[in-house]
């Protein structure tokens, strides 16, 4: 699996970003997708992920109800739509792939075998 990452930029605090992340795979049964972040300084945290096949997703508390994760089957494409955008949200925004993740584990890093070259946010206050 390749994944590529895109989207990131400047933005003031409250404003929006969406973050693209292209998939490319033989076969994309039972791929779970992530999105994580890593602040400078900060070890790289789940933000959101979503199952291929059924769309079920989840988020991490800090961006519930700001954030939302979304795909597009015929693009291969993951999407992250950032709202109401905080300083603290600043980063390099990671995807992330794996196969046949239970719920339980897909906040786990060490698990994604597939990661995309991070594309950076920088939320100004």
């Amino acid at each position: 699996v390749q994944l590529q990452a895109s989207g990131g930029g400047l933005v003031q605090a409250g404003g929006s970003l969406r973050l693209s992340c292209v998939a490319s795979a033989d076969t994309f049964n039972s791929i779970v997708m992530a999105w994580f972040r890593q602040a400078p300084g900060k070890e790289r945290e789940f933000v959101s992920s979503i199952t291929w096949n059924g769309g079920s997703s989840s988020y991490a508390d800090s961006v519930k109800g700001r954030f939302t994760i979304s795909k597009d089957t015929y693009k291969k494409t993951m999407y992250l739509q950032m709202n109401s955008l905080k300083p603290e949200d600043t980063a390099v925004y990671y995807c992330a792939a794996s196969r046949g993740l239970i719920a339980s584990t897909r906040r786990d890093k060490s698990r994604y075998n597939y990661w995309g070259q991070g594309t950076l946010v920088t939320v100004s206050s």
